[in-house]
């Protein structure tokens, strides 16, 4: 038998039928096995009825108690799913007046093997999706038709085109507090229009923009950064067909990487010299930094950064810090000492800029 009706849920069909009814109700295997019933004693029994009902796909009636091993007067009928018979159905009492109760319950059990049916058909189609994406996003080879019908079941063409935006969160999440941040996540997602999203294991979430939604889907994520302070780090690559995604996941994860401070999001057409000191790899970085930013205090570097971000003006960084122009002027003075750069010449500022990029 294709469909199988789980004995939890057939027991609570029988005593959910009998309630209204008041007639004892046997649900029967296709070995003729009781499985569920309202009388307890009976579960784990042998129907010799609801075996004949189940072979021969037939209603049959017993007008007598024990006319027949182990069944009772009242009525016996199939339940089938698809053409086939899953289970027999039997109801004590006459059976002319219990028919109707025994119908119900055979309604009432095509609709939980049909609605158990399409969550395994939705579950199916979720698990394929979330192995096309990921696989397509890493770069690696996928079945074409594979790929084709997939993209079908969601009404999308290879030929369309998407962002790869990446939510990641970072140590502060904690599940047991926030146990509808997922939700959110997903909700956000959906406001663009698509299906197309996953979870990659195991803080990563993945979606499949639309290249025309990127204004919705910021204004969104912005709205989730502010209510969730220190949650997400989101990043989002350039436009790319489903088969080439690979490439703006890539440039998602730059534009991760180039957050910093108090920044949680990151668009990578918006990026310059972040796409570059991406490509450094950590040993160089190190030896870089080394250099740069010898001998030098986090005051040293809160410095800098405000000096640079107000592009060298020593009135606007004095106004950023509170502080005296001449007190920025000493301080400028104490770094050009310890690192052998003076933020004041431009080579050996960009030297500066580049080891707080690199922090």
């Amino acid at each position: 038998m294709a469909a199988k009706i789980r004995a939890q849920i057939a027991q609570q069909i029988v005593e959910t039928v009998k309630d209204f009814c008041g007639h004892d109700i046997n649900f029967i295997d296709g070995n003729g096995t009781i499985f569920a019933s309202t009388n307890p004693e009976r579960v784990g029994t042998f129907h010799e009825i609801g075996k004949a009902v189940i072979t021969q796909g037939k209603t049959i009636e017993v007008t007598a108690d024990n006319s027949f091993s182990g069944t009772r007067r009242g009525l016996n009928i199939p339940v089938s799913y698809h053409g086939e018979i899953v289970a027999a159905i039997g109801i004590s009492g006459d059976p002319q007046q219990v028919s109707i109760y025994a119908q119900l319950a055979c309604k009432i059990t095509r609709l939980i093997l049909r609605e158990n049916e399409l969550e395994a058909q939705r579950s199916s189609r979720k698990q394929s999706l979330n192995y096309c994406l990921q696989t397509l996003v890493n770069g690696n080879p996928l079945d074409h038709d594979f790929l084709i019908n997939v993209l079908r079941q969601y009404s999308t063409d290879e030929e369309d085109v998407f962002r790869a935006a990446v939510v990641r969160t970072t140590d502060q999440y904690n599940p047991s507090r926030q146990p509808t941040l997922e939700q959110e996540i997903f909700q956000m997602f959906q406001a663009t229009g698509t299906k197309l999203y996953t979870f990659i294991f195991p803080c990563t979430y993945l979606l499949c923009l639309p290249a025309d939604q990127l204004h919705i889907f910021c204004r969104r994520a912005s709205q989730l950064i502010q209510a969730y302070p220190g949650i997400f780090q989101i990043g989002v690559g350039t436009a790319a067909t489903l088969p080439t995604i690979h490439h703006s996941y890539q440039e998602a994860e730059i534009a991760l990487h180039s957050l910093s401070g108090e920044k949680s999001m990151a668009v990578f057409d918006d990026l310059d010299l972040d796409i570059l000191l991406s490509t450094i790899s950590e040993s160089k970085k190190t030896l870089f930094l080394e250099k740069a930013r010898r001998n030098l205090d986090e005051q040293d570097l809160q410095l800098l950064k405000t000096y640079f971000a107000n592009n060298l003006s020593l009135k606007d960084t004095a106004g950023a810090l509170f502080l005296h122009k001449n007190t920025i002027q000493y301080q400028l003075d104490r770094i050009w000492k310890r690192t052998g750069y003076n933020p004041r010449v431009f080579q050996d500022a960009v030297v500066l800029y580049l080891g707080t990029k690199l922090s």
